[in-house]
């Protein structure tokens, strides 16, 4: 349907001023967790190193026989629960680390919701995929398809992390958030705000698993060893997060008619301790602003802003009515922001 145009058909259209709201959060951690002692005892490196390059403490990750799904839908059904209703529309899963290549792993978590029939499917960008989920399911709802959408993102990141390679063995690890969002009017809290997303293909090598893919299947080479494991430029990633995520984040808070000094509340992806801090500063956001869980879950890859947000807003974090600010770096390149006033809802 063209916006501002009749319909042909004499169908309605969505009504003015439709927008996504948060109405339910959820949030899980498997309960193996592995610390920086853990790391030391196997690997060239040191607690001191681990904390100062990174701010991660703990991590958490799955168990032998556990996927992506089983952390999706766990998040999923404390999501449900939070929002006091079973029944969405459509369920969207942002993760890098899929069950299987094929088929997506949405449907299959939608099945074990009890929500077998709804439109289901996955959005793949890597660690700003809650960010790219936001966006899609925000869109599913304004433009009237969907009333009600399930959104998580989840990640079993160290089945994909060489354990030996000490640049990545120590900052990812495995989690997953969800929310659930309704529709609504753009000024009530909890209103979805300006989404800000970017991209740059260019500089996909920065971070990539470069095997498995149809690239590499139909070379006649074999792959590479460890091309099997997610490789990431740890220098050239830094300057392009730092960079990226303060541009989108600046760009969402003018779109919102906010200034930096008037954000309460600061979710960044929990991708490395120092880059947090350089973001938030160039931003002009004091410690006390800003949330963080990275010293205990690690870099949770897409779930990492959900996990955030619902951990958070348990200890008393977040509070109703508060000025949010979300932004994201990740593989792709791709990389976001998005704003929204905090409703009156329990993580």
């Amino acid at each position: 349907m063209t916006v501002g145009l009749p319909d042909p058909l004499g169908r309605p259209g969505p009504p003015p001023g439709r927008s996504a709201v948060l109405a339910g959060l959820g949030a899980y951690v498997p309960p193996d967790m592995v610390t920086n002692a853990d790391l030391v005892a196997r690997l060239d490196t040191s607690d001191e190193w681990i904390r100062s390059r990174t701010g991660i403490s703990t991590r958490h990750v799955v168990a032998p026989g556990t996927a992506t799904s089983d952390l999706a839908v766990e998040a999923g059904r404390r999501a449900l629960k939070s929002a006091d209703d079973s029944q969405v529309d459509a369920v969207v899963l942002a993760t890098t680390t899929p069950d299987h290549p094929c088929p997506a792993t949405a449907p299959a978590v939608a099945a074990r919701l009890g929500l077998g029939g709804v439109a289901a499917f996955d959005v793949s960008a890597v660690c700003t995929g809650f960010l790219y989920g936001l966006a899609t399911a925000s869109g599913l709802i304004a433009s009237g398809v969907a009333q009600r959408v399930l959104l998580i993102a989840a990640d079993a990141f160290t089945t994909i992390i060489d354990p030996e390679d000490r640049g990545t063995a120590v900052i990812f690890a495995d989690g997953a958030g969800a929310v659930v969002l309704r529709a609504g009017h753009a000024h009530e809290p909890g209103a979805v705000g300006p989404i800000v997303l970017g991209s740059d293909g260019d500089l996909s090598e920065l971070i990539a698993v470069p095997a498995g893919g149809s690239r590499q299947r139909s070379s006649p080479e074999a792959p590479k060893p460890g091309d099997q494991y997610f490789q990431m430029a740890g220098r050239a990633t830094y300057r392009h997060a730092v960079e990226r995520m303060t541009e989108a984040s600046l760009q969402a808070v003018g779109a919102a008619g906010w200034f930096p000094g008037q954000i309460d509340r600061f979710a960044a992806h929990q991708a490395n301790g120092r880059i947090l801090e350089a973001v938030a500063e160039r931003i002009g956001i004091e410690p006390e602003r800003r949330l963080s869980n990275i010293e205990r879950v690690g870099n949770t890859g897409a779930a990492s802003i959900p996990l955030l947000l619902s951990q958070a807003s348990q200890r008393g974090e977040l509070t109703a009515g508060q000025r949010v600010l979300l932004t994201a770096f990740g593989g792709g390149l791709a990389w976001g922001a998005a704003t929204l006033t905090w409703p009156d809802l329990v993580g």
